[in-house]
């Protein structure tokens, strides 16, 4: 797998982007900490810009689908490095409403690039080193996540705001360069291109593949829980911060789950083989609901430091398992339409877990809101676990009886 070409680009150019994100994101921060009082008024601003990602989400998967994945990702790309420029405006202006054009941008060019993206993985690799990669690619994402904000930490120290933005565009230039020497055999995907008329794939198609494969409606469904936790992850992390009386828990926060995550994509190589993927996604969930319960006890700082690498351990193993079983179960010709759709299933669970955790930071605080969701997390996948092995008595029921 090492060997190839076009698993490397992807690495490196997942490394580079991942540095110019968390440039922008920890700048996001602090340009809304100076702007923005109130949470829930934060959580309104980042929510307009998952809308238009939500909004684009169905043509995304089409285009995906029926055109070439290196030029969706191109042209995404291209997207993304135009937006950071209305971010220096912004900045230069002091306007929150260049911030929400920024947001909508990049957000249309992540509905773009990250279903491409998933659907290319499969095109590059062979199905029995795709847990593999997934695990290398998250932990490449997370190794960027933890080098973006340390070097965003001592940037926004030593520099104007805006220099953490200039260094986010030179990073996506880069990519947008890396992403020219992809080349990507598509002559063994999806026939769609080939249709005529009358065939014209629609991206309602996508729905009847997911409910006729149970393990995948089942993953998706299982995906909420640690959007529960994710959604509001940043304004956590400035509650925290804010808790504490300290700036620099909030590199220690980042560091210790980007580690914790790393750890888990490489422990999940170790133990998929010889344990059922529904086992690892149900222990995955409610070590995320513990790891939210924690928090309760959010004003000490080992604690949450705890609290944050146990569910960086969990989601390590949650989602390179998640993404494996949806790259080898969904059909390729629908990979462009699936992503799409799971990308908007993700936007829009975030955007209310965003928005409800802005109303709760506001009106019951930090600690109460984590002993809350926490407890949702557990309930949840206890629901979801008594489900499923009411389904598997079932069948083995069905089975016997025959």
């Amino acid at each position: 797998m090492f060997r190839n070409k076009n698993v490397w680009i992807l690495l490196t150019g997942e490394f580079i982007a991942g540095l110019g994100l968390w440039l922008g994101i920890i700048g996001n921060l602090e340009f809304m900490q100076e702007k923005l009082p109130s949470d829930f008024l934060k959580s309104l601003l980042l929510a307009a810009g998952l809308l238009a990602g939500i909004a684009v989400g169905p043509y995304a998967g089409k285009l995906t689908d029926q055109a070439s994945k290196k030029t969706v990702m191109l042209l995404a790309g291209f997207v993304r490095a135009i937006s950071v420029v209305f971010m220096l405006i912004a900045i230069a202006t002091g306007s929150i409403w260049w911030m929400v054009v920024f947001l909508v941008l990049l957000q249309i060019s992540a509905a773009f690039y990250f279903p491409a993206l998933q659907a290319a993985l499969p095109l590059i690799v062979a199905d029995k080193d795709l847990l593999q990669l997934n695990g290398v690619h998250m932990n490449v994402s997370t190794l960027s996540r933890i080098v973006g904000t340390a070097v965003a930490g001592i940037l926004l120290v030593v520099l104007p705001l805006a220099m953490l933005y200039v260094g986010s565009l030179v990073a996506y230039i880069g990519i947008f360069i890396l992403t020219f020497f992809l080349n990507i055999d598509e002559s063994k995907d999806h026939q769609t291109a080939k249709k005529g008329p009358s065939e014209e794939t629609s991206f309602k198609d996508v729905f009847p593949i997911i409910k006729g494969l149970p393990i995948v409606f089942m993953t998706l469904i299982m995906t909420l829980v640690p959007v529960l936790f994710l959604g509001g992850f940043n304004l956590v992390v400035i509650n925290i911060s804010e808790l504490q009386d300290s700036s620099a828990i909030k590199g220690w926060i980042y560091t210790a789950e980007g580690i914790s995550f790393m750890i888990g994509a490489f422990f999940i190589k170790l133990i998929s083989d010889r344990t059922s993927p529904y086992i690892i996604l149900f222990a995955c969930s409610f070590l995320i609901g513990g790891s939210q319960l924690l928090l309760y006890l959010a004003d000490i700082p080992l604690l949450t430091i705890v609290a944050f690498a146990l569910f960086g351990f969990s989601v390590g193993c949650f989602f390179p398992t998640a993404s494996t079983i949806f790259q080898t179960k969904v059909p390729k010709d629908f990979h462009g339409r699936f992503f799409s759709f799971r990308n908007m299933l993700d936007r829009i669970t975030y955007q209310i877990v965003l928005l409800i955790s802005g109303f709760f930071l506001d009106l019951i605080g930090l600690q109460l809101m984590c002993v809350l969701f926490g407890g949702l997390s557990i309930i949840m996948t206890t629901v979801f676990y008594s489900r499923h092995k009411y389904l598997q008595n079932r069948t083995r029921t069905a089975k016997q009886d025959t």
